[in-house]
């Protein structure tokens, strides 16, 4: 009966051992997770332009999945000889560009980047953006992780005023 007992009580202890084992790991894997694991790339792009014109811009959602703010703090692009991050805003009644520090994707929420909003900038293009091609972008987030989406190039109209070919007042590099 002893060793009945015994054996009991052993097993009962290494099933609250295993248990708490896997609790921890999940919560270390958890908690390792990077922002670029918790945010998602949707529907990117980036405008076609015509040959020899400077500039274009790239859009997306961004789907962040955890329980964390994320926010992209830079972009990269071997397109672009500067890759800047961008919003509009209405001053007035003029459109204008400006750059911005940081995009910003809610725990559990969207960011939509797109024509007159905010945008990834690709400044000082170095190959025409045709059509059908894409654009390589390498999204960096505040805590260093990375992720790299290919775009597929588009010819998107700009909407009214947005400037990005050449309308704009640009203020705030």
């Amino acid at each position: 009966m002893k060793r009945l007992l015994n054996a009991a009580i052993l097993g009962l202890f290494i099933s609250v051992t295993a248990a708490c084992q896997a609790e921890n790991k999940a919560a270390e894997q958890n908690t390792s997770k990077t922002a670029a694991d918790s945010v998602q790339v949707e529907n990117a792009f980036a405008r076609a332009v015509p040959p020899g014109q400077p500039n274009s811009a790239s859009f997306m959602t961004l789907v962040n999945s955890s329980d964390s703010d994320h926010s992209i703090k830079s972009a990269a692009s071997p397109v672009a000889t500067t890759v800047e991050l961008h919003t509009h805003t209405n001053n007035n009644g003029v459109m204008e560009m400006r750059q911005v520090p940081q995009i910003d994707v809610p725990a559990k929420g969207r960011t939509e980047l797109k024509p007159g909003g905010l945008h990834v900038m690709l400044i000082g293009l170095t190959k025409d953006l045709k059509v059908g091609e894409t654009a390589q972008l390498t999204l960096t987030f505040e805590d260093g992780s990375t992720t790299t989406v290919e775009a597929p190039i588009q010819d998107v109209t700009p909407p009214s005023g947005s400037g990005h070919m050449g309308s704009m007042n640009q203020q705030a590099h």
